[in-house]
């Protein structure tokens, strides 16, 4: 899985290679800021797409198509920014560098899925895989700054994009995942893929929600650097709860809590929100770093119960299109949380944000609380194995 790695190691640094080439160029934190948003959207759009191809094709062809097509369209944008385009120019090829984004994450998701046994040891596969990709959304920002600081701003861009385009095409060789074929399509997924299912649309509200809390902290944690005159601190203090998160990841996995998947997600959704809340109180950088840390720590936990609750929602011939869900409604609640987060940061105050995020976070985990018997019900032919993951 080595050729994952590296297809996955630039998730988290396109986007911000991007926004930093395009201000660097034009000069304009606005125009940057609809460039990343707009390759934000079509990640989110690409990314269901993209696995329900994979899904009805197996994932290596889709992988090399994506992967070529985002080559080029990279090329395109970056001749764009240099040759001083249009912004709506700028922003509609964003769009198609994230729609082509290849989704190796999905695709290896899916992998554990089928090549793994329930239970412990397929449990242990989404640990890890929750636990990577947090590493690498430690990583990869720092690494995109760094490049785009390089003489020509666009270098982070073309690193990153060579590096997730060549990963993608590797993994898409390799013996296993070449091996890999579509499964019997269930009956009604045809048109809805996984989203016939009534449980599928409760992970989806669980992991919007997740999405929504973590979209608020992203906004009001440096802004809160900022206002203690110490703007450099906002990035290490993000740091911070991806480093707990990672450490209490290992951990949770061993013994997951609580045991029920069908309470698991609400829980771990509404004690990560309530946790959020200890940051509101308007103290020093040092408390407030001491509560992400402790906040951070749920991180992880909620990341593999997606997962692990995908496998008792989802048709199993939907899986890749099902984890392309996930990636969308985060990514949407990421977006959500983050522009009400700005208003209320310049608008009301910083300490409103945290506790914004902290209402928010209990309120989707009132509703999957709700809902919580379309988890428990699963998916016809999958209850033998849910019973063993939860």
């Amino acid at each position: 899985m080595i050729a994952a790695v590296f297809a996955r190691l630039p998730i988290a640094m396109v986007g911000f290679a991007l926004l930093f080439y395009v201000q660097r160029t034009t000069g304009s934190y606005a125009t940057a800021g609809l460039v990343s948003a707009g390759a934000l959207v079509g990640a989110a759009v690409g990314s269901v797409f993209q696995g329900r191809i994979m899904d009805r094709l197996g994932p290596s062809r889709p992988l090399l198509v994506t992967s070529s097509a985002f080559v080029v369209f990279v090329t395109v944008a970056v001749i764009s920014v240099e040759s001083g385009a249009s912004t709506p120019a700028l922003v509609a090829l964003a769009v198609t560098v994230g729609m082509t984004q290849p989704t190796v994450g999905s695709a290896s998701r899916t992998l554990w899925s089928r090549l793994l046994p329930a239970g412990r040891t397929r449990q242990a596969a989404y640990n890890y895989d929750a636990i990577s990709i947090e590493v690498f959304f430690i990583l990869g920002p720092g690494l995109a700054g760094l490049l785009s600081a390089l003489p020509w701003a666009g270098t982070g861009v073309l690193i990153s994009a060579v590096t997730q385009a060549v990963g993608a095409i590797a993994f898409a060789l390799t013996k296993t995942v070449r091996a890999q074929r579509p499964m019997a399509v269930v009956s009604g997924s045809r048109l809805l893929g996984p989203l016939v299912s009534p449980g599928m649309w409760t992970v989806i509200l669980a992991v919007m929600g997740f999405g929504v809390v973590i979209g608020f902290v992203e906004v009001a944690v440096p802004a809160a650097a900022t206002a203690a005159g110490q703007q450099a601190m906002g990035g290490l203090m993000l740091s911070v709860w991806s480093v707990s998160s990672v450490i209490f990841g290992v951990i949770y996995g061993m013994r997951p809590w609580p045991r029920p998947l069908h309470l698991r997600l609400p829980v771990l959704l509404g004690v990560f929100a309530i946790l959020v809340t200890f940051s509101a109180i308007p103290t020093t950088l040092f408390w407030l770093g001491a509560t992400l840390l402790i906040a951070g720590a749920m991180i992880t936990p909620q990341s593999t119960s997606h997962s692990t609750a995908l496998e008792q929602v989802a048709p199993p011939s939907t899986m890749t299109e099902a984890f392309g869900w996930v990636i969308t409604a985060v990514t949407l609640g990421l977006a959500l949380g983050q522009s009400v987060s700005g208003y209320l940061v310049e608008h009301v105050s910083v300490s409103s944000a945290f506790v914004a995020a902290a209402v928010a976070g209990v309120l989707f985990a009132g509703l999957v609380f709700v809902f919580r018997g379309t988890i428990a019900a699963g998916v016809p032919g999958r209850k033998a194995d849910h019973a063993l993951a939860s």
